[in-house]
Order: structure tokens, then sequence, then C-alpha cells
């Protein structure tokens, strides 16, 4: 997914042309994934419980990867942000 396709996202807005490749966030961190892994109920709600202002691409880059971590450590079950990812992505996967 580009940084563009996730902002979209993150802004619950659709593009136009979605790659039938490309999992979009809300699929992929539904609320029962994100109930079942999380003390929140959807992924903004993660993001607002992180204090993470995202609304740009570079907010998103902005957000140190060691800071992002900690935020999915304190908040899931995961012990970093690319486990969270990975377990989403094998989830979708195996429910679609």
């Amino acid at each position: 997914m580009t940084m563009e396709e996730l902002m979209n996202e993150l802004q619950g807005q659709k593009t136009n042309q979605e790659d039938p490749n490309q999992i979009s966030l809300e699929k992929l961190f539904n609320e029962d994934f994100m109930s079942k892994y999380s003390s929140c109920k959807s992924f903004n709600e993660f993001l607002i419980k992180g204090n993470f202002q995202v609304k740009t691409e570079e907010d998103v880059d902005n957000i140190p990867d060691e800071l992002f971590d900690r935020h999915v450590v304190r908040e899931t079950e995961f012990a970093d942000w690319k486990s969270m990812l990975e377990t989403a992505n094998r989830e979708y996967t195996r429910i679609s």
C-alpha cells in the first residue's frame, strides 16, 4: 500500500481505482481483529489513543518506528508493528 493510499484509508476516503491486490486498513484491522488483539475497537481509535496526528503523508513519515512499536506493545498483544501487520494479513487471508 502506498503512503497516499494509506492516508486516504485513514481519512476514510476510497480511491476511484482500488488495486484488487491491496487490502484496505478498514478490512485488515477490522473491529473483530482490533477487539481481539487490542484495547481499541478500530484502527483509527488505536491511532488516536497513541496521540498520533495522522492527516498527511508527512505525519505518517514522522512517526518514529520505536514510538509506534511502543504503542503497539502498550495497546495490543503484539511485540511490534511488524508482528501486528503480519498477523492481520494472515487472518484476513484465512477468512477471505
